[in-house]
């Protein structure tokens, strides 16, 4: 079977992000299972807020453009997200909203997500770790006609595990990095 090709992306572009930094573990992690792993950081695809009226006016920013073909060319995805207001945030929103855009009448439609998987992550300082967050974005992802695998992790207390952007509590790594090898067999069969 030949190795998944794999995106990563956090739903936050902060520098001290806890969810970059637990998007970081499983990506390496990821790696070492065999996947081949492209770690995008959202702040080198900078897209307005989604307007039809744009889009109807200029088509697909070139930065979504860009985004969709990185997607295209998947089999699957690694999201890492914070919970704003029991949700993921606006940033992974707007972020899908204009990559599920067709760029052309003859583009089939969801072309950067159907039929691929995905695996969820979360952090927080709080005590559930963006739990309520992940099953937001876990029905969206299934409506875009996404295998979500069937465990995601929530991180609780983050900031406690978290320093100079880098997971350092040996057990939390070890639950990181084996939901995402245990992501990594499920996305190969998938895409076998």
């Amino acid at each position: 079977m030949t190795a998944p090709k794999l995106v990563a992306l956090a739903g936050s572009t902060r520098r001290a992000s806890l969810n970059r930094a637990v998007l970081a573990t499983a990506v390496e992690a990821a790696r070492e299972a065999g996947a081949e792993v492209s770690l995008i950081d959202l702040n080198d695809f900078p897209l307005p807020l989604y307007n039809q009226d744009l889009e109807d006016a200029e088509g697909l920013p070139e930065a979504a453009k860009r985004l969709k073909a990185v997607f295209r060319d998947a089999d699957g995805f690694l999201f890492a997200s914070p919970e704003h207001n029991s949700s993921y945030t606006a940033l992974l929103k707007n972020t899908i909203d204009w990559c599920s855009r067709a760029g052309s009448q003859d583009e089939p439609p969801l072309s950067a997500f159907a039929g691929k998987s995905a695996v969820l992550f979360a952090a927080s300082p709080g005590p559930l770790g963006g739990l309520r967050g992940l099953f937001a974005l876990r029905e969206l992802l299934q409506n875009l006609r996404i295998a979500v695998f069937p465990e995601m992790l929530a991180v609780r207390s983050a900031s406690e595990i978290v320093a100079d952007g880098a997971v350092t509590d040996a057990q939390w790594t070890a639950k990181i990095g084996g939901l995402a090898k245990d992501y990594v067999a499920f996305a190969t069969r998938l895409a076998g």
